[in-house]
């Protein structure tokens, strides 16, 4: 099936969820302050999976997109993008599926499994080590874009990530809040991501740490590397190839 439906989360909020194609479930959760149109849909990865016999699943995720952004900050209890991703793996009845994420998207599919989602396959993108083991300093830097969101000019290290919510049209209140609800991911919690997992990167992205140490520690993993920077290598096509060998194989 293809188009967008709205599913109710474990607390009522409303979830956006766009879906491509149909055949095997692989759900995809876009980066921060990003969404589904931008992160998989305008570039062609989600068709390129359609056309290999994927359903490509992907939400916008809370506060992002076509779904909705509550500025109470009850809304925004501790992994909340975790709790929603399992509400839509419930709701949609998924059993057997695949689960690919970029940049927060990445992080958040990690703690999915950590907390027990057990895809068959799994791609963590845009992604390195210290970006899953470090995300205090990583929210950091975007509570910070978003506190001097009216003062940051070009040269300023946010001048992109203020740019890029410009563009997006992001809330920055409920940003903010769901900023504070992402948990680190331990060395130790690795361990769980025992499934086949596909570590996927821009040649020269490096804003999440090293791809290469988070491939090396965990227990069945592989690298591929698409051109570009963070910003820059969700626009090559070669990212939604990589996605489709994969899964394929």
């Amino acid at each position: 099936m293809s188009g967008t439906t709205r599913i109710a989360s474990f607390d009522g909020v409303e979830l956006a969820v766009h879906r491509m194609g149909a055949g095997r479930p692989v759900l995809l959760l876009h980066g921060l302050f990003s969404s589904a149109e931008m992160n998989w849909i305008r570039f062609g990865h989600a068709r390129k999976l359609a056309d290999a016999g994927f359903e490509a699943i992907m939400p916008d995720l809370r506060a992002h997109g076509q779904s909705d952004a509550p500025r109470d900050p009850a809304a925004y209890p501790e992994d909340v993008l975790v709790r929603d991703v399992e509400a839509l793996v419930q709701a949609l009845g998924l059993k057997d599926f695949d689960l690919a994420g970029f940049s927060l998207g990445a992080r958040t599919a990690a703690r999915c499994v950590v907390q027990g989602l057990a895809p068959r396959k799994l791609v963590l993108a845009g992604m390195g080590l210290e970006g899953l083991a470090g995300w205090d300093r990583r929210a950091a830097f975007f509570i910070d874009a978003i506190d001097r969101f009216d003062e940051v000019k070009r040269g300023d290290p946010a001048f992109f990530a203020v740019q890029f919510m410009k563009t997006m049209k992001v809330d920055r209140v409920a940003a903010r809040l769901l900023l504070g609800t992402v948990d680190d991911t331990t060395r130790e919690d690795l361990a769980a991501l025992t499934m086949p997992t596909l570590v996927l990167s821009g040649d020269k992205d490096r804003d999440n740490g090293s791809p290469e140490a988070l491939a090396e520690l965990l227990p069945d993993a592989g690298l591929a590397f698409v051109p570009g920077t963070h910003m820059s290598s969700v626009a090559e096509g070669a990212l939604g190839e990589e996605l489709v060998r994969f899964l394929s194989a």
